[in-house]
């Protein structure tokens, strides 16, 4: 097997920190020797051993002379865990083959100047593409200052999302819906808008068991995030009840308001306001001072479009229900202000997949006609 086939393994490997890694990267290393694996691991949760540690681990001598791939730089300063450079170094590695540099401004190159200091042979940008698409959140905090905004809607054939009632459960089915729970799990926040919180009163929890996300205890509840402006949000709603933190942003000051919702269990904050609303890229910056790396948007198209048309959205996953709900019904967006061809947002399609019987439609901004 070539280095494109044993990092394919390490990527592999990385993809099962997918819903525990948080806040760090997903991360996976093998190493070789002879052509056969004598250790491997993965990243599974901050503060715990990285990969590279659980691949030396199992090597134990067998890693003197073997060939490391790990799909982002090996670490070069000291943060909840020691370095893993010197760690790859004392261990006798021959050669260290890595997937992508390290954006994060502590390490960007450190790691692999490091292990070329003491003579180990170094390469960089194997399968760089796919390391980083595992990565998009942390990829983005490091590189933009925000999160990965994925941006989750549902709606019928012809693009409705709800009936002129509001009524909206449910446009999709059982394996669309349960596919939505996953995107949750890997998410670090869930974002959503006062005006979804009082019209539905959602959960925005996961719940899905540990078996269904690579078995790893417990399942992880991102942080729900509600932008609420006038500081409407009731002390009641349900998800101030259920496991995890709920982060309540605003632009008012009223103080009893506040101490009934911090009483409650959340936490409230304050965020500069733009136009009689918050500043979305304020939000986005504050989650990223928090270590948020994903970010998934359930919400109503009053915020989605308000997004969308800032250019914030960096994915959207629609999934399409076969059915129709008329032209009473409500819209994804609300785009005011788009009234010619030349208006419009130009979109791009990364994947389309059926999932039951929905499609999941996945698009990036770009493209143009």
């Amino acid at each position: 097997m070539n280095d494109h086939g044993w990092m394919a393994r390490a990527l592999r490997l990385a993809r099962r920190g997918l819903y525990t890694t948080d806040p760090n990267p997903r991360v996976g290393c093998v190493l070789v020797d002879g052509g056969r694996v004598v250790g491997e691991g993965w990243h599974a949760r901050a503060g715990e051993p990285h990969a590279e540690v659980h691949a030396l681990r199992a090597a134990g001598e067998r890693a003197r002379g073997a060939t490391a791939y790990v799909t982002l730089e090996p670490c070069s300063h000291h943060g909840r865990t020691p370095p893993c450079a010197d760690a790859l170094a004392e261990a006798g590695v021959a050669r260290v083959v890595a997937a992508m540099t390290d954006p994060n401004p502590l390490v960007a190159g450190e790691g692999l100047e490091r292990l070329r200091a003491v003579g180990i042979e170094v390469e960089s940008g194997v399968l760089q593409a796919q390391a980083e698409a595992l990565n998009p959140g942390f990829v983005s905090r490091m590189r933009r200052g925000r999160p990965w905004l994925r941006c989750k809607l549902a709606m019928s054939l012809d693009g409705r999302t709800a009936m002129a009632s509001g009524e909206s459960r449910w446009i999709t089915g059982a394996a669309a819906r349960a596919d939505v729970q996953r995107l949750r799990a890997r998410s670090s926040a869930i974002l959503t808008g006062i005006g979804t919180v009082l019209a539905d009163d959602p959960s925005l929890n996961v719940r899905l068991s540990a078996d269904a996300l690579y078995g790893v205890e417990p399942v992880r509840q991102p942080l729900r995030v509600v932008l609420d402006t006038r500081l409407q949000m009731p002390a009641s709603a349900r998800l101030l009840g259920l496991e995890g933190e709920t982060l309540v942003l605003t632009a008012n000051q009223d103080v009893a308001a506040r101490a009934a919702l911090e009483a409650a269990g959340a936490e409230v904050v304050q965020v500069a306001a733009r136009d009689g609303r918050l500043d979305l890229r304020a939000v986005l910056a504050l989650l990223a001072q928090r270590e948020i790396n994903e970010v998934l948007v359930e919400s109503g198209p009053t915020l989605a479009g308000a997004l969308l048309g800032a250019g914030l959205i960096d994915e959207l996953v629609v999934y399409m229900a076969p059915h129709v709900m008329g032209d009473a019904a409500r819209g994804l967006f609300r785009l005011p202000g788009l009234d010619r061809m030349a208006d419009r947002i130009a979109l791009e399609w990364a994947d389309v997949r059926r999932v039951g019987t929905d499609l999941r439609l996945t698009l990036v901004p770009g493209g143009g006609r």
